[in-house]
C-alpha cells in the first residue's frame, strides 16, 4: 500500500502486475496487488495522519481479510500509518487477525520485517557476487533513498564489508566518503523524520548536495531503493564510466528500459525489482505465518529463511536465464521464472 503524491490508477496498476510475478518468485503461496492513495504523509502531524488513514480503512475493511488481500507499507506508509490501519480495520470488524503486515511487534508484527527489504536485496547481490567469484568485501556502494529500504541496505552492505557512502532523499544527496552513519541515518530520517541536511549538519566527513547525483559517484555496486523510473539513460551511461560491476534494484522499477538495457549491453550485471526486491514481501508472508500460528519467531529464525529465500530467488533466476540462452540475463531469468509460475497455476485451476 503506497501513501504518495504521484499515485494515480496507472502507477497502481503497473506496480500491481510487477507484484504477482515478484510474489510468485519468492516461492511462498501469495499472489500479488497494489493498492494505496495520493494522500502525502510527509509534513502532516500524526493527528492528520491518523485521521486520514481511519478514512481509509473505513472504506478498505471490506475488500481485504486475512485470507484476502494482506496490505503491506510501502512508500510513505510505514509502523505508523499500519497501526492506525490496523487499529480502525480491528474496531470495524471486531477481528484480530493478520490483516495487514508490518505490523508493532506487541500486536503481531515479526521480527526482521523492518530490515527484510533491504537486507533481502544484500543477499541476492551477495549470492550473485559468489557465483561470479567475488563478494561484497570491500566493495563502494552507491545508494539512492533514505527510507527504509535504502537504510537496512546500507546497514546489511556495511556488515557484509563493503562501504556505502550515498543515500538520498527528495531533495538532494549524501556523500560520505567515510562510510553512511547508518545510527544517525535512521536517528534523522526514522526518528526526527527530518532532511538529510541534518545528517550532514552532524557528520564531519559528509558532503550535501542539492538535486539528484547519486549515480555520479565511483562505485562497484549500484543499488537504486527511492521510486520507479529514478535511473535514466544519463545516469546508467555515468556507471558505467565509472566501473560499476553491479546494478540490483532495491525499489519497484527504479531504472528506465533504456537504462537498462544500455546496462546489459555494457556487461553491467543487472537484476530487477522483482527478483531483487523481493525480500519485504517474503517476510510479510511469513508475518502472515506467525499470525495464523499465533506465534512469534525469533529474528534469526527469520533472518535466516530471509537469507535463504533470496539466495534461492538468485539460483532460480540465473538457472532459468541460462536454460533459456541468456545466461547472465537476470531479466530475463526473473520475467520467465516469474511468468511460468503464474502460468501453470493458472492453467492448471482452470481460469485461463
Amino acid at each position: 500500500m503506497r501513501l504518495h503524491p504521484t499515485v494515480n490508477l496507472g502507477i497502481l496498476k503497473f506496480l500491481g502486475f510487477e507484484q504477482i510475478f515478484k510474489n510468485s518468485l519468492t516461492t511462498l503461496p501469495i499472489g500479488g496487488a497494489k493498492g494505496g492513495s495520493d494522500f502525502d504523509p510527509k509534513g502532516k502531524s500524526d493527528r492528520e495522519v491518523m485521521a486520514f488513514c481511519q478514512s481509509f480503512m473505513t472504506e478498505l475493511h471490506k475488500y481485504i481479510g486475512a485470507d484476502i488481500d494482506v496490505p503491506a507499507g510501502d512508500i510513505g506508509t510505514g509502523a505508523r500509518e499500519i497501526g492506525y490501519l490496523f487499529g480502525q480495520y480491528k474496531r470495524l470488524t471486531n477481528r484480530f487477525e493478520g490483516v495487514l503486515t508490518g505490523k508493532g511487534l506487541e500486536w503481531g508484527g515479526s521480527l526482521a520485517r523492518t530490515e527484510a527489504t533491504g537486507y533481502g536485496l544484500l543477499y541476492l547481490v551477495n549470492a550473485l557476487l559468489k557465483d561470479h567469484a567475488d563478494d561484497l568485501a570491500g566493495k563502494t556502494v552507491v545508494v539512492s533513498g533514505a527510507g527504509n529500504v535504502a537504510t537496512y541496505a546500507v546497514e546489511k552492505a556495511q556488515q557484509l564489508g563493503a562501504k556505502v557512502v550515498t543515500v538520498s532523499d527528495s531533495t538532494g544527496w549524501i556523500y560520505d566518503p567515510a562510510g553512511i552513519d547508518v545510527a544517525l541515518l535512521k536517528e534523522v530520517k526514522e526518528v526526527r523524520r527530518e532532511r538529510l541536511t541534518a545528517y550532514a549538519a552532524e557528520r564531519d566527513s559528509a558532503e550535501y548536495h542539492e538535486g539528484r547525483g547519486v549515480w555520479a559517484v565511483k562505485a562497484d555496486v549500484a543499488l537504486p531503493c527511492a521510486t520507479q523510473n529514478e535511473l535514466t539513460l544519463d545516469d546508467a551511461k555515468q556507471l558505467v564510466t565509472n566501473g560499476v560491476k553491479v546494478v540490483a534494484e532495491g525499489a519497484n522499477m527504479p531504472t528506465t528500459l533504456d537504462a537498462t538495457k544500455y546496462l546489459q549491453e555494457n556487461g553491467v550485471l543487472f537484476v530487477p525489482g522483482k527478483a531483487a526486491n523481493a525480500g519485504g514481501v517474503a517476510v510479510s508472508a511469513l508475518e502472515m505465518s506467525q499470525n495464523s500460528e499465533r506465534l512469534s519467531w525469533t529474528f534469526e529464525e527469520v533472518d535466516g529463511q530471509l537469507k535463504q529465500i533470496m539466495e534461492t530467488i538468485y539460483d532460480n533466476i540465473a538457472t532459468t536465464a541460462k536454460e533459456f540462452g541468456a545466461e547472465d540475463d537476470f531479466v530475463v531469468g526473473a520475467n520467465i521464472a516469474g511468468f511460468l509460475k503464474v502460468a501453470k497455476a493458472v492453467e492448471a485451476q482452470g481460469v485461463c
